[in-house]
């Protein structure tokens, strides 16, 4: 377990890193996840095994710390991404990147180009989301006010999460957990689309077959963005389908 200090009150980013060749390649969860828990066997995988690799905790999840005055934006989950990947002395950095990981991801390499030289964006969120009264995911969270959810509302979200999502997602600060969800929800300005299409980073972008083509697929292929479809899997393809994963993953980053 490594980390570093992210914020002016010394609040920690921690991961687990596996040894092996530059450029280094950085695992990021989604909303509620860990990335040890969702990605270890991706990680060592024939397809993608060989590199420095860090699987990192976001700020309020998983083994990171749980700051409350942390606002928890796209924005400001970036930039703390960016110090922690700055203290392990990372640049130029590949990054695999889950739900709202991808997310951050964009802004990561919008804000901070010289840290990321491509990315595998896994199932990501690109566009902004209404709140949704008893949907699950980010915007059945935003659906609530804050004192709401941290009151009771929390366990409502538990109950629809199920138990495998539960698992990580108790391990989230419930303030961190409800600020995550909202300003993912939210997206930024310009959105997360618009920002990928602006980027000049070789990408790849992840989505299950089941869901049907990707809206938005031809512009993204034309801005440079492969899209490649995995079978049998739901929104945790590196779960639900390791080997398409796998397979789907090196050919995004070989691309």
């Amino acid at each position: 377990m490594r980390s570093a200090a992210v914020t002016a009150e010394g609040d920690l980013i921690r991961w687990v890193e596996l040894p092996g060749e530059e450029p280094a390649r950085v695992y990021v969860h989604g909303l509620g996840a860990s990335s040890p828990g969702y990605f270890a066997a991706s990680a060592v995988h024939p397809l993608l095994a060989g590199r420095r690799s860090l699987l990192v905790d976001l700020l309020g999840h998983g083994y990171s710390d749980r700051p409350e005055a942390f606002s928890y934006t796209l924005e400001a989950h970036a930039d703390a991404l960016a110090a922690a990947l700055t203290g392990a002395g990372v640049r130029g950095a590949e990054l695999i990147a889950h739900s709202m990981g991808g997310s951050v991801a964009i802004v990561l390499a919008a804000r901070h180009p010289h840290l990321v030289s491509r990315m595998v964006l896994v199932d990501a969120n690109l566009d902004p989301l209404a709140p949704a009264p008893g949907a699950a995911g980010s915007s059945g969270i935003a659906a609530y006010g804050e004192e709401e959810f941290l009151a009771g509302g929390w366990a409502q979200v538990r109950d629809r999460a199920g138990a495998h999502w539960w698992a990580t997602m108790r391990l989230a600060g419930r303030t961190a957990l409800y600020r995550s969800a909202v300003h993912l929800a939210a997206g930024t300005t310009p959105t997360l689309r618009e920002l990928l299409l602006e980027l000049k980073v070789p990408s790849g972008f992840l989505l299950p077959e089941a869901d049907g083509p990707l809206p938005g697929a031809e512009a993204l292929e034309a801005a440079g963005v492969r899209v490649l479809s995995v079978p049998d899997c739901g929104h945790n393809i590196m779960l639900d389908n390791p080997e398409g994963f796998a397979r789907a993953a090196a050919t995004a980053l070989a691309g």
